[in-house]
């Protein structure tokens, strides 16, 4: 799964992107790694995407490394995306806009970075600081760009429907997909993204190569100048309002002050975190929402030899879940023995929550569940 980090020119993206990828090992094993990307006081640093690997901060699987003694932690994994900033006019191949736009298309989710802070060091593109208004000109840019897709698609979308319903052959799903492009059409056309329009998972699956830009989850991410605002000043806190209004809540950080945290120890780091009240690091947060969005849900392995995270798709059959380990496991399922994480802990093993009935069978129907601990059965 990948995840994009888009915004205007000089909102902090590329530093936002090193300082995840920079993320020093811990003890606990969380860390990343990916191609640096430069930063500079001018637009169009970026040109071409820099892809980073993040591991998601798990509590949860230490535990279990604990609990089984694990030799080895092996977290789940994200991938960012940092993308070159768009402009006014990125539809019509402004400042590369096509080039950039297409890179979006690519990304599973976005991470759109607004601009909250002033400082008259660091340039802005249009020489003021208002992110209601700069979040607008992404968001019309990319709207703007699905407008054209879909209007180019829909002529050759009506010939085929148009076939199947005059002579009762073709693809029967030519119809089905020429209606609801149509109502992609009238909806975008309204100023309102795709992801809006209330669609069934298999109506979606009809214009899924469309790669609409505006149909991904998107996490707004306000960089402010103090981490938690509580220096935040009057104007930046107007603005939260203002955005959060229009659009949603944005999670708030000072992605400079992140880039400095990776950079100290962990005790300093805590030190640094508790004098402002806040439980986790700004990056942290930022993984595990981008993780949310993404629809995802983590189940564990765990044993002397390794404890291990593993993601799929919320709402995932059991089978499924075994196939991300290996193929094997998916066509020769038999059986998950299956405990909450939670039901584990408590049980002090896999003996204990056997005894009190918490770790229990499940077939190739059960859905997997964020948490749960499972041992697969399989015979090929």
């Amino acid at each position: 799964m990948r995840i994009g980090i888009i915004g205007l020119p000089n909102v902090g993206k590329s530093t936002l992107f090193n300082a995840l990828t920079k993320q020093p090992s811990s003890a606990e094993g969380y860390g990343g790694h990916g191609r640096l990307a430069e930063v500079a006081n001018y637009p169009f640093t970026t040109i071409d995407p820099n892809l980073g690997v993040v591991t998601v901060p798990d509590e949860r699987l230490n535990k279990l490394t604990e609990l089984s003694k694990s030799a080895k932690t092996v977290p789940t994994t994200i991938e960012f995306v940092d993308i070159a900033g768009l402009v006014k006019g990125a539809h019509d191949g402004e400042g590369l806009g096509n080039k950039f736009l297409s890179h979006i298309r690519e990304v599973d989710a976005i991470v759109h970075v607004v601009r909250f802070f002033d400082d008259t060091n660091v340039l802005h593109v249009a020489n003021r600081v208002n992110p209601t208004e700069d979040a607008e000109i992404i968001e019309t840019e990319l709207a703007l760009a699905d407008l054209d897709t879909i209007e180019h698609a829909l002529p050759r979308a009506k010939d085929a429907a148009k076939t199947v319903q005059m002579s009762g052959k073709g693809d029967k799903e030519a119809v089905p997909r020429y209606e609801i492009m149509q109502k992609l059409e009238a909806h975008v056309r309204e100023g309102k993204p795709a992801r809006t329009l209330k669609l069934e998972a298999d109506e979606w699956a009809l214009v899924r190569d469309l790669h609409l830009l505006t149909s991904k989850p998107v996490l707004y991410l306000a960089n402010v100048s103090d981490p938690s605002f509580a220096k935040a000043t009057e104007g930046e806190e107007s603005k939260l309002k203002e955005f959060t209004d229009k659009y949603s809540a944005p999670l708030a950080l000072s992605v400079k002050i992140e880039q400095e945290l990776v950079e100290l120890s962990d005790e300093e780091r805590k030190v640094f975190l508790s004098e402002y009240g806040l439980s986790d690091t700004g990056l942290n947060r930022l993984i595990q929402e981008s993780y949310k969005i993404l629809n995802l849900v983590t189940f564990f392995t765990t044993g002397e030899k390794e404890s291990r995270a593993w993601t799929v798709e919320n709402g995932s059959t059991a089978p499924q879940a075994a196939g991300k380990i290996h193929s094997d496991f998916e066509r020769g399922f038999i059986r998950a023995e299956t405990v909450a994480y939670a039901d584990l802990i408590a049980a002090g093993s896999y003996a204990g929550a056997r005894s009190t009935g918490k770790l229990r069978d499940e077939g190739k129907e059960y859905i997997v569940q964020d948490g749960d601990v499972l041992i697969f059965k399989f015979s090929v």
